[in-house]
């Protein structure tokens, strides 16, 4: 389960670098995941600090950190 999460942070990771800043939903519909593993790949990946989260409106703005 941990190779697939992983696979799945990686695909958002990639996404977020195309598009930018994104929400969760957007993510959702376009790679085509399940809540659970969207959110849990999201933890996957703010973990690590490779995305930020800032609250807007009644979801969040997605984006990579750029190291």
């Amino acid at each position: 389960m941990i190779n697939v999460i992983g696979n799945v942070a990686g695909q958002i990771w990639h996404y977020l670098d195309l598009v930018g800043e994104s929400t969760p939903i957007k993510i959702k519909a376009q790679l085509g995941l399940s809540n659970t593993m969207l959110y849990l790949a999201l933890g996957w990946l703010s973990r690590e600090n490779k995305v930020s989260m800032v609250p807007y409106e009644y979801t969040y703005k997605i984006s990579l950190i750029r190291d």
